[in-house]
């Protein structure tokens, strides 16, 4: 007796959970702070090592500079972050949070792409080329791979990099 049935159901049951987990944290930041998840994403990055440049949040957050340069754009048109040049290297900016950002993260509750990523992180170079293999695949049957990934429950779209021949790769 096959178990292809099942392993469909379990498969859809664990992207149902997912969605759900996402959700629900987005909603939960939101409420709570005001802000996307990608936004507070942002504000957590930035409180772990400030003051930090620009392209080294996009290297933890896995995001493109220019979209961290959009998210960031709105932070600190909130008062959230400050963006801080250097005195030595008038080229170098720097991002910190302000009292009023400082105060929010007080409140801020765990942020679904944060809890991914560091997750992710974790796991074994085999395992993470598994779980890579297999969202192509689900990318490829729902015929999306063109399409520019957004984040999670956000308008901003993470600019894709090629990273080999016909496929992209999002930064």
């Amino acid at each position: 007796m096959s178990k292809r049935p099942e392993t469909v159901a379990e498969i859809i049951d664990n992207l149902r959970r997912v969605f759900q987990v996402v959700n629900e944290q987005s909603k939960k930041a939101e409420k709570k702070t005001g802000l996307t998840g990608p936004q507070l994403w942002a504000i957590k990055t930035i409180a772990q090592e400030a003051p930090i440049m620009v392209s080294e949040i996009a290297r933890r957050m896995y995001l493109h500079p220019a979209t961290v340069v959009g998210i960031l754009d709105r932070l600190e048109k909130q008062d959230l972050v400050a963006r801080v040049r250097s005195t030595i290297d008038k080229r170098v900016v720097r991002v910190e949070l302000t009292k009023q950002g400082r105060d929010l993260l007080k409140k801020a509750p765990e942020v679904a792409q944060g809890l991914l990523v560091s997750g992710l992180e974790q796991l074994t170079t085999k395992n993470l080329e598994t779980i890579s293999a297999s969202l192509d695949q689900l990318v490829a049957i729902l015929g999306a791979q063109g399409i520019p990934p957004k984040l999670i429950l956000s308008r901003e779209v993470n600019k894709p990099v090629k990273s080999g021949p016909g496929s992209t790769r999002s930064r």
